[in-house]
């Protein structure tokens, strides 16, 4: 079956993306680095964790309308889907992954053609890539349809989301992004809301960075509650009886490929504007380092009341609730930061969600909860708040899993 699509990235978003248009009997050769993510979804099988997406895929592959490889062919629309990260140990965005799947595809383009970048991009990567097209294929100048369309689905719920939520569309020119509108109005059911590139790519940024802003404040509230002896979900609860008032829970940080990600695309180009924004991202990394830091203090306390080394769970691992997914987790870096102090401390790492860890060994929920003497709450998973915690255990709750 000729493809008519060609996603180039087949990881959290690219990978729905893929089954969700081929689905709608849209032939999609997807293209990814890793050959065994291409075996294993040429297998009709998923290597991650997302409701229905295994249904999907199992039935597209078997339908013959998606396709899996580690290179690109001819088709009328590229849809770029890689990631962008940052570059060294620094928070300036990198976008060489934009540009090697770009470089890819560009013996294969022709006049007509939709190119499209989903990938969280700095303000005007659109315009750049253009760019970069036309200066290796100058007779294709003027000739393609250039846009950009972010992505903006809750893991856990990507399949529903990806067909129902609103999507904003900026191409290169009017023309690029009346392309665009067509091509989505195939398979979204949302309404599309048309720009331009600069606008859209700004408009993602904008999304999470306000998103981090607010919870940088409910995490700041907690912090200050914890010095001043008050119950912070209780104090929250109470302030938004106020009819304009919705403060977001508190947690143990931020993580994740978007909310913990993307404000330094804002700050890293505009860097004396984007004053609260930047502190909101030192607020909520400070999160998880007192969320540590507390941790290791009831560690101590406990040795020296008990005359003993405590037995400690600590529970989750992910970077949100209810998902296997692991990136940006503050979860992960306060079990790190923790266990790189550790003493003669027993320790039960618990994720409900995965069952194995490269470097943890993942414990069983209730064997944890039943051996441990410090229980610390990390991510509030569901299988936590319904769980009846023993009597005499020190209880360390990050994330109101006991609110």
């Amino acid at each position: 079956m000729q493809p008519q699509v060609v996603t180039l990235g087949l990881g959290y978003i690219g990978l729905p993306t893929s089954a969700l248009m081929a689905a709608n009997n849209i032939a999609v050769h997807g293209v990814d680095i890793s050959q065994k993510v291409v075996d294993t979804i040429n297998s009709g099988k998923i290597h991650f964790v997302e409701p229905k997406l295994d249904t999907a895929v199992a039935s597209t592959v078997a339908a013959g309308f998606l396709r899996a490889d580690t290179t690109a062919v001819a088709a009328d629309v590229y849809l770029v889907v890689v990631p962008t990260p940052f570059k060294g140990g620094s928070h300036e965005p990198d976008i060489s992954y934009i540009q090697a799947a770009t470089e890819s595809i560009l013996p294969l383009l022709k006049e007509g053609d939709l190119y499209i970048i989903e990938s969280t991009s700095p303000v005007g990567t659109t315009e750049r890539m253009g760019d970069f097209i036309y200066a290796q294929r100058p007779e294709l100048k003027g000739k393609l349809h250039i846009a950009y369309c972010p992505e903006r689905v809750l893991p856990g719920n990507v399949m529903y989301e990806l067909v129902h939520n609103d999507r904003v569309i900026g191409g290169v020119d009017d023309a690029a992004t009346q392309k665009a509108c067509e091509f989505y109005q195939q398979f979204v059911k949302g309404e599309l809301h048309r720009t331009n590139a600069r606008t859209a790519e700004m408009c993602k940024l904008t999304e999470n960075a306000s998103r981090d802003v607010q919870i940088a404040f409910a995490n700041e509230l907690s912090l200050i509650c914890d010095k001043a002896g008050i119950d912070a979900w209780e104090l929250i609860r109470l302030a938004n009886k106020h009819p304009r008032v919705t403060i977001l829970q508190p947690g143990s940080g931020v993580g994740g490929h978007c909310i913990a990600v993307d404000p330094y695309f804002i700050t890293s180009e505009f860097p004396m504007e984007s004053q609260i924004i930047g502190k909101a991202r030192e607020i909520n990394n400070y999160k998880a380092f007192w969320c540590a830091e507390k941790t290791r203090h009831a560690i101590r306390d406990f040795a020296t009341s008990q005359g003993k080394a405590p037995s400690v769970a600590l529970m989750g691992l992910a970077f949100k609730p209810n998902i296997d997914d692991l990136r940006q987790s503050p979860a992960v870096y306060i079990a790190q930061k923790v266990l790189q102090e550790a003493g003669d401390e027993n320790y039960f790492i618990v994720e409900p969600n995965i069952h194995e860890h490269a470097y943890y060994k993942i414990t069983d929920v209730e064997q944890a909860v039943e051996q441990a003497d410090i229980v610390a709450f990390l991510v509030a998973h569901d299988e936590f708040k319904q769980l009846e915690i023993p009597a005499g255990k020190v209880v360390l709750d990050f994330c109101g899993v006991t609110k």
